[in-house]
């Protein structure tokens, strides 16, 4: 039966949802299949729930529309659901995931055993579980574990659907504040903003009008306050200028200037946030963030003071005896580095691709070797601390496991109590290092210890908050070797000679190249064009002219995420064509998850061990126990499917969240619509991820409108600021003149 396609008239349609096609978390806004009554076949419903399972009956009320890329679709203002409560619903209800340990095939075999009583025996009677073939005691236990904490789940769902608010929501707040999640919620809601991930300020606003909070109380105002500031750290900013965060919480809070006023006091007075000045403007930071910038200058700047802890090296001669060991004779400006570093307490090396960073480090590696001092080697992400490891041939770890986080008490187990134990600490890609990383850094580093910070400051700075290594760079205070030449086997390199040509503002060569090359570009007028072009591209020209993987050894690398050409949108496409979804599949949070996909991991997750931005591959899928498996590098990490909200498809993937890797290839799709993110920096980081080849697809208009656009807005922070004035109160002291300490 073929719907009756109307415009207008409003209608009601009832039945079982068969599948959640699509759900977005922040609004609610669904795609569902639904078997509805009436229709021979299940129908597309789109509307808006605060949660949704396969299983479930929903009553709707909306219109039939026609949408130009699905077809007829039923589009409900109106959608309410209630517990599923036929044998068929309720199979689909725990083949959701909805009860960890129960999947698509045990969630078939409790129906069959105790169809529509089911959840009356897991409730009642759970020692019957033990009567369905393969739940033996463990199994068991671990349903009735997961069914007793989804009591008082349901508890907190029930309180926060009525607000708007969706599952996976729930069960974060659950694992955040226990069993005092109602009181805390009702007392404070504002406190969700801060304390969980994907409450947003406006949801405990919204939560806490319908708790009797009034608009003009002062746990309101000051909230917005403190949301304000955090927003503004998404945006890499420490602090903000006072006047623009009280025009900030005015436009969020609809207050007064005096109200706003008010409560900034108030937070000023409880030490919730500091007020300062940045390049002489008064601005607010949050607390951490401000004794964080203080933290790194103080311990920086003193250990800069100090001796190296190793003896004295005769850089002349150490020089020739490393390059008789590298097999290279190092330039003028690679000799001086090494001179520099080797007589340096804190030091940075800079520069783009090709210009020696390696072999500048190593050479210092080596010499210092020799002194029997103890190296420590890491970087910001797992591929960079791999590449370290490579290229050095020293063991490198992440910053966070060299630091030993502690799952279980929330903090790193290194720190000045705990101290590293190294007597030269090496940071590679420190562009990618935020304030709140380098401070932990710095406070576990032993005052003995010598700091080398490795990196490209002409790179898109940290996604966190801060400019660390253009701070350093910039304070004056700290030896900086900057490497600008590009030897002549990077030369030949169209890579590497096109980056440095956008790095200076000149447009890269995109003519068509003669013979073989490393890099290209493939014009597309269109956001239509520069898709199948992409597609072709990842599936087949890049692997049969270069014999590279499409999966493992291609990566889509987008401006945006959002937009038809976009992360999102692209990862769809690839996927269909790069792993057509085989049986066994899951579908959760909008994506569809199959063994063989890529996938990215989207937060940090110390117990897991995996952090924002790792890559990997799903290795396998066990319906019977809902779980999923995924190969990070070669280390298994399972996850439930409640917890796949944090893994996303990765054949595409946003720019930013590419910093710190490197692929054999990229495919770089450049628009004008992506017109808000185009900046030099971000054009240039994305061509410095390719190793072997870079395929730039899009207009030349777009990548013109990038190279030329170089962002002048400076994130407010006070680092170098508070490094120059320790390095000045130092010098002062000691009789020196400031800058020269």
């Amino acid at each position: 039966m073929t719907p009756n396609v109307k415009s207008s008239d409003a209608e009601v349609l009832s039945g079982l949802i068969e599948r959640v096609v699509f759900h977005n978390e922040e609004n609610g806004f669904c795609v569902l299949r639904v078997k509805a009554r009436g229709y021979r076949e299940p129908q597309a419903v789109v509307g808006h729930l605060p949660a949704v399972s396969a299983g479930e009956w929903i009553t709707s009320s909306g219109k039939w529309v026609t949408d130009r890329s699905h077809g007829p679709q039923f589009e409900a203002g109106y959608i309410k659901t209630t517990q599923p409560s036929s044998e068929d619903g309720i199979e689909k209800y725990l083949g959701s995931g909805a009860i960890p340990g129960i999947g698509p095939v045990y969630a078939r075999s409790l129906v069959r055993e105790f169809s529509e009583k089911v959840f009356d025996v897991i409730e009642r009677e759970p020692e019957r579980l033990r009567e369905v073939p393969g739940i033996g005691p463990v199994r068991a236990s671990r349903i009735i574990a997961a069914w007793d904490e989804q009591k008082v789940v349901r508890e907190i769902m029930v309180f926060l659907h009525s607000h708007g608010v969706g599952t996976a929501r729930a069960a974060r707040i659950f694992k955040t504040y226990g069993s005092d999640a109602v009181r805390v919620m009702s007392e404070n809601p504002y406190r969700l903003a801060s304390d969980i991930r994907g409450i947003g300020f406006k949801t405990a606003d919204d939560i806490a009008m319908k708790a009797g909070i009034e608009r003009t109380a002062s746990v309101r105002v000051r909230a917005g306050i403190g949301y304000a500031l955090s927003e503004a750290t998404n945006d890499g900013n420490c602090g903000l200028p006072r006047d623009e965060l009280l025009e900030k919480a005015q436009q969020l809070l609809e207050v007064s200037v005096d109200l706003a006023e008010a409560a900034l006091a108030d937070e000023i007075e409880t030490r919730s946030v500091v007020e300062d000045t940045v390049r002489e403007r008064p601005c607010v930071f949050l607390t951490g963030l401000h004794r964080a910038e203080e933290g790194i200058a103080n311990t920086l700047v003193a250990m800069a003071g100090d001796r190296p802890p190793w003896p004295s090296i005769d850089g002349d001669a150490a020089i020739p005896w490393v390059e008789r060991g590298i097999g290279l004779t190092l330039a003028p400006s690679q000799a001086e580095a090494v001179r520099t570093a080797l007589r340096s307490k804190v030091m940075v090396i800079t520069g783009g691709p090709g210009v020696g960073k390696t072999t500048v480090v190593n050479a210092i590696l080596q010499i210092l070797a020799t002194k029997k001092i103890e190296i420590g080697l890491c970087a910001p992400t797992g591929r960079a601390a791999k590449r370290l490891s490579d290229t050095t041939g020293m063991e490198a770890k992440t910053i966070h496991r060299l630091l030993e986080f502690d799952p279980g008490q929330g903090r790193f187990r290194r720190g000045p109590d705990n101290p590293l134990d190294c007597d030269l600490l090496v940071i590679d890609e420190t562009s990618m290092v935020d304030v709140p990383l380098m401070h932990s850094l710095a406070k576990a580093l032993p005052p003995e210890a010598a700091l080398l910070a490795v990196g490209d400051v002409d790179q898109l700075p940290s996604v966190g908050p801060g400019q660390v290594l253009a701070d350093l760079i910039d304070s004056g205070a700290f030896p900086v070797a900057r490497l600008v030449e590009v030897f002549r086997q990077a030369a030949a390199s169209r890579i590497v000679v096109n980056a440095h040509r956008i790095n200076k503002g000149e447009l890269p060569d995109m003519e068509r190249p003669e013979g073989e090359s490393d890099f290209y570009f493939v014009p597309a007028e269109d956001p239509e064009a520069a898709i199948r072009k992409t597609l072709e591209l990842v599936r087949a020209r890049i692997p049969q002219r270069f014999g590279m993987d499409s999966v493992r050894e291609v990566q889509v690398l987008c401006p945006m995420n959002r937009g038809g050409i976009g992360a999102r949108a692209l990862n769809v496409e690839l996927q269909a064509a790069l792993n057509p979804a085989s049986q066994t599949r899951i579908e959760r949070f909008g994506w569809t998850f199959a063994p063989g996909d890529k996938v990215m991991q989207v937060e940090n997750d110390y117990d897991k061990d995996v952090y924002n931005g790792d890559i990997g591959f799903i290795a396998s899928i066990d319906l019977a126990m809902g779980e999923l498996e995924v190969d990070f590098d070669g280390r298994a990490v399972a996850y439930t499917l409640r917890e796949l909200d944090t893994l996303v498809p990765a054949y595409a993937t946003t720019i930013h969240k590419s910093q710190g890797s490197e692929y054999p290839a990229v495919v770089v799709p450049i628009m004008n619509s992506h017109f808000v993110m185009l900046q030099r920096n971000l054009i240039y980081t994305a061509i410095t991820r390719g190793k072997r080849l870079v395929v730039l697809v899009g207009q030349r208009t777009a990548v013109q409108r990038a190279v030329r656009t170089v962002s002048t807005s400076r994130r407010w922070s006070k680092l170098r600021e508070w490094i120059q004035g320790v390095a000045a109160l130092r010098a002062g002291r000691s009789g020196l003149l400031p800058g020269l300490g």
